[in-house]
Formats: C-alpha cells, structure tokens, sequence
C-alpha cells in the first residue's frame, strides 16, 4: 500500500505590479500613470519618460478587462446620449468610442430624444446598470440628465460632457462660453458696432453658455446687446431668424448657435438681396464637416470633440482605477477656424 505526503504549503499567489505600484516607483499620482497609459498630450516629456521607465521596471501590463470582471462587471462602457441626430451629440459618441476602442473597453449607447426626456433617460440608465456596465458616461447637454443620474448605485463611476458644476461628477467640457466670446470678438474686430445672436435652445446648457460669452464679449467692448433671436439647432429655424434679421438694415453680424443654423440664416439673407460677407457678416459654431464647403466658406467655432472624448474616458478610468468616484473637471478650448464669411468693415 502506498501513501501519498504532503509536500510544503505552497506560497501564497504573487500579486502582479498595479497602477498604484508604478505611480510610487515613478513618483507621480495614479491619475498621472492613467494619462501616460492613455496617450493624454498634456504630460511632459520628462514625467513620460519616468512613467514608461517604472513601468518597464515593474513589468505592469494594464488588464483593465479583469478588474473590472473582478467587480462582477462587464468591460462595456454604457453611454447615455441626447439627441445624437445633432453634429455635437453624435460627434461626442464617436470620440468616446474611439478613445474606449484604445482602452479595451466596448460601448454601449443608450439613445434619448428630445430636451426633456427624463423618464426615458431614466429607463436607459437602468437598464445598462443592469446589464453590467463598468461606468457611465452621460452626454448630458440638458438638465433631464440630472435626475437620470440618481438611479446609479454609488459604486458605478459616472462622467459627463456638458454638465452642470453642481452636479458635483466628473465631467468634460468644451468652453462653451469661451467659444460664444470668439465669435463675437471677431465680428467685433472686424469693424462691426455690435453683432446679433441667433440663440440655441434654452433647454440646452451649451446654448445658454455661448449666449453668456456673446453677451460678455459684447459688455467688454462698451457695446450693447441687441435683441436676440432664438431657433431650435436646425438650418429650418435659422432661416425663419434669418428672414426678420435680413429686414433690419443696422443688422451686419451674426453670431449664429450653430453651423446648421448659419446655414439657414445665410439662405435667408440672400433671398432678402443680402450680401454675405460684403453686407452681413456672420459666424457659427461646431465646425461641421460641411462649413467649409457652404457658399461662401463658413468662418465657425470648433469643438474639439476627440479630446472630449479622451478626457472622458481617462476620467471613467481614473474612477476605475481608485475604486471611488471623483468630481474631477476638465474644461476643453475651443478655436475659431477663419474662412470666407467676415469681412472687415469700412468706417466712415
């Protein structure tokens, strides 16, 4: 008969090196290694370098699919996003996409229409915490956004784009009111006494943001505001603005909300027998793919939507990474692209 013997207890597993591990090698934060580990361009070389250098060291490979398996999650990211027929909102999803392509990660996107759509929004939101999802990231221009976030458990991470600071999350966000100033600088700069604004939607955070920079840029250079015009984000409701300013002579620019508007803005004028840029001047906003192919070349703002997308996720991957949530912001720059449709104005 043979019997069999125990040997020596085997030794517990070895932990492999963490985030944490090579933020103190490095002697930087997490949030630092989480930006090297995502490409983030606002880190300097010499960090970089001390980064890759801990990690080569400590031979960390990123698994953020088994972590967040760990947890009892899936690896899909859910994304609830506002009316993504609309260039900003859908422009936004891709860039998530995108950046979460790079992470590993899948995406999930829960579509709600309309600006009010709360109990939609709502029913999105559980239905993507039941399926599992790591983290949300809610594209979150309106406040219907707000009370859908109440239905996430605390141990989710969530980020938005375009929210309210008292929401108190983490979130990104293009300046919208920085962008509203530009615009109006640069109608101002060309010659014009004062520039008039067709408004977005007022349920529309990033509407109400550029109106505020329209209005201070205005303020700043002793001008006053005149009466503002409000359309909806469609070419057909800057053409219905369009047809009552073209009939104000003192009107000689525009600041238009968006590209889209401009366009319709610009149909009516030149219906109206009015020259754009040599009698009216005008600007939108977004950078369409299309602005620079409209007759003339629309002069807009652009939104750098794949450093929001970037952000965001590096943010859901921070949360991810720590264990808790953050109120982390990141405000994101806009750039006034110059084309065909602001010309300088002569003073007499």
């Amino acid at each position: 008969m043979t019997g069999t013997t125990s040997g020596p207890p085997l030794p517990p597993p070895i932990r492999g090196p963490v985030m944490s591990d090579v933020a103190a090698r490095a002697g930087v934060s997490h949030q630092t290694v989480s930006r090297v580990l995502n490409g983030h361009p606002h880190v300097s070389a010499t960090t970089r370098t001390r980064v890759l250098a801990a990690i080569a060291e400590l031979g960390y490979r990123r698994n953020l699919s088994a972590r967040v398996l760990a947890t009892g999650r899936s690896n899909v990211v859910g994304v609830v996003a506002q009316n993504t027929t609309l260039y900003g909102p859908s422009s936004m999803v891709q860039a998530i996409g995108e950046a979460a392509l790079g992470a590993d990660l899948s995406l999930t996107v829960g579509h709600v229409a309309g600006y009010d759509a709360t109990t939609a929004s709502r029913r999105i939101v559980e239905r993507l915490v039941q399926q599992g999802a790591a983290g949300l990231v809610f594209i979150a221009p309106v406040d219907a956004a707000a009370e859908a976030m109440q239905v996430v458990p605390p141990g989710i991470p969530i980020v938005t784009v375009d929210g309210l600071p008292e929401w108190k999350v983490a979130n990104v966000s293009v300046d919208q009111q920085a962008g509203g100033a530009l615009a109006t600088k640069a109608l101002l700069d060309a010659g014009h006494h004062t520039v008039w604004h067709v408004a977005g939607p007022e349920q529309w955070h990033g509407s109400r943001a550029r109106e505020q920079g329209w209005r201070a840029a205005l303020a700043e250079a002793g001008r006053e505001a005149p009466p503002m015009t409000r359309a909806g984000w469609s070419a057909a409701s800057g053409y219905q603005c369009g047809r009552m300013l073209a009939r104000i002579p003192d009107c000689t620019a525009i600041f238009a909300a968006n590209d889209h508007v401009a366009l319709g803005v610009m149909r009516a004028l030149a219906e109206h027998g009015r020259r754009v840029p040599e009698d009216v001047s005008i600007v939108g906003f977004d950078d369409v793919p299309e602005a620079a192919y409209f007759h003339p070349a629309l002069t807009t703002v652009r939104q750098e939507f794949a450093e929001v997308g970037r952000e965001s996720l590096r943010l859901l991957l921070d949360q991810l990474s720590s264990g808790s949530r953050s109120t982390e912001s990141v405000l994101v720059e806009p750039a006034l692209v110059r084309r065909d449709t602001v010309s300088t104005r002569r003073t007499t």
